[in-house]
């Protein structure tokens, strides 16, 4: 049964979760000498548009469909069949399946924005829509699956993540690194000035971010 405390409180997080990755654009645009600014705060931006649809199309099915395996999601969901107003019986049952979906969306929005901080200045804008593709299908939504989705291996292990420390935090941390090791650092550095354009302090970047979680023994409840 719906609940509409439930629903408010789901609607107004995805918000502030969205509202989140424009910050972490400004933010990153600040850390990057001027001639790049605009190049940063639009690989943020571009990447809200970019894993939307592709959450759309197939991201939430491999995160949150039917198990395979405990490792990810079977296709069922392709672009959100079977995703309706109704509650599911797995996530979240006192609101919509979609706006749970919208929720998911939104932290599968900020994490490959998260990683672009590591390769600032040094990525094509093509290769980073390639790249973003290609993490979001084969790195986010597994490992989403395998935290929260239903029958996920870890999820069955006990693995509790409200504010996304191991599927948002862990797996940027981690394919940031990768992507530095392999990028390497900038051309010229240690033989020219890297002077930021400025470092603000964007309101946005410390919106809370957290899970809500329905129909069992925990309260709702968000973590900063």
């Amino acid at each position: 049964m719906i609940n509409a405390g439930d629903t408010a409180f789901i609607l107004v997080s995805s918000a502030l979760v969205m509202f989140m990755t424009p910050g972490l654009a400004l933010f990153y645009g600040g850390m990057v000498r001027n001639k790049n600014v605009l190049a940063t705060i639009m690989q943020s931006f571009i990447i809200i548009g970019i894993v939307t649809v592709t959450w759309v199309l197939w991201g939430y099915s491999l995160a949150f469909g039917p198990d395979v395996g405990g490792i990810v999601g079977n296709l069922s969901w392709f672009g959100l069949k079977g995703v309706t107003l109704s509650p599911s019986p797995d996530y979240a049952s006192t609101i919509p399946h979609q706006a749970f979906m919208i929720f998911q969306c939104m932290f599968a929005v900020i994490t490959p924005a998260l990683i672009t901080g590591a390769f600032a200045e040094r990525m094509k804008f093509s290769s980073l829509l390639v790249f973003i593709v290609l993490w979001s299908t084969l790195v986010y939504a597994p490992l989403a699956h395998w935290v929260w989705g239903s029958g996920g291996w870890l999820g069955k292990l006990g693995a509790l993540d409200f504010a996304g420390g191991t599927v948002v935090h862990i797996s940027s941390g981690a394919s940031a690194l990768a992507a530095v090791l392999i990028i390497s650092k900038r051309k010229g550095y240690g033989r020219e000035q890297f002077i930021p354009h400025i470092l603000p302090s964007p309101p946005f970047s410390s919106f809370p971010r957290g899970k809500v979680t329905a129909g069992n023994n925990l309260f709702p409840t968000t973590f900063p």
